[in-house]
């Protein structure tokens, strides 16, 4: 998972401007719409919904405009969205996953296509690079909410596989199925998670130099500001340097 939480701490470290947070509330208030129209509109009851809020919480979305987007539901909007996965492989040799959601694929698939040739990359069929990934269940918390051996202790006792700590927060990672007894478990102990949601996650990364990754970050800058797109996951690695130089 070391590209996609690097990508997004470099995103962060960047700061996102009016215009830009804008964007990131539309795609987040288009999946909590399309996630209570698929089930419950009741977080409590819908993981996918109650991942698609606290992600919204993250990005400190007004809790009016995550009302809203429930209500959207009930009157039969998020009808026409399509969920697509698009793999390939970016500069270096590096898989992606992207995950969209839109009402209009060929125009999606074009604009996508585009920037993975633009990148020098190119746009692989459907599983060509998933199989390099697992999906898997996440489970996140800030650093400062326990220590290390505090949040492992949790995460075995939780029914989680594997856990990720740094000082960037704690990564607990378990079986897809397991997500949601694996979130009220940990929060029974440490509160209300900052993440909890299925992710790709790279079997195996790779290490890539700083011209890598100077193209790399312009392609994954390009699909995160579609606006089809919700997600993008990559398998590599960046150095504690390469990430502070593309963070300026």
């Amino acid at each position: 998972m070391a590209g996609h939480s690097q990508f997004k701490n470099i995103m962060h470290r960047k700061g996102r401007a009016d215009a830009v947070r804008s964007k990131v509330f539309s795609k987040l208030a288009k999946e909590i719409t399309v996630a209570a129209k698929m089930g419950m509109p009741d977080p409590a009851m819908n993981p996918r919904l109650r991942a698609a809020v606290l992600a919204a919480r993250a990005e400190n979305m007004p809790k009016d405009n995550i009302e809203r987007a429930i209500k959207k539901s009930e009157a039969g909007e998020g009808d026409a969205y399509e969920e697509i996965r698009y793999e390939g492989y970016g500069p270096g040799g590096i898989a992606i996953i992207v995950e969209a959601m839109t009402d209009n694929r060929n125009r999606t698939a074009s604009d996508v296509r585009s920037y993975f040739t633009k990148s020098g990359g190119n746009l692989a069929e459907t599983g060509a690079v998933a199989f390099m990934f697992d999906r898997v269940g996440i489970v996140e918390y800030d650093a400062d909410k326990a220590d290390a051996d505090a949040m492992l202790e949790a995460a075995i006792e939780a029914g989680a596989d594997d856990v990720v700590s740094s000082e960037n927060g704690h990564e607990v990672y378990c079986e897809q199925g397991a997500l949601n007894e694996v979130t009220k478990s940990l929060e029974a102990s440490f509160g209300e998670a900052r993440k909890s949601a299925l992710v790709w996650k790279p079997q195996n990364t790779i290490a890539i130099d700083d011209e890598t990754g100077e193209k790399l970050m312009r392609l994954l800058l390009a699909l995160e500001d579609h606006d089809d797109v919700q997600n993008v996951y990559g398998n590599f690695e960046m150095s504690d340097e390469l990430m502070a130089k593309l963070g300026e």
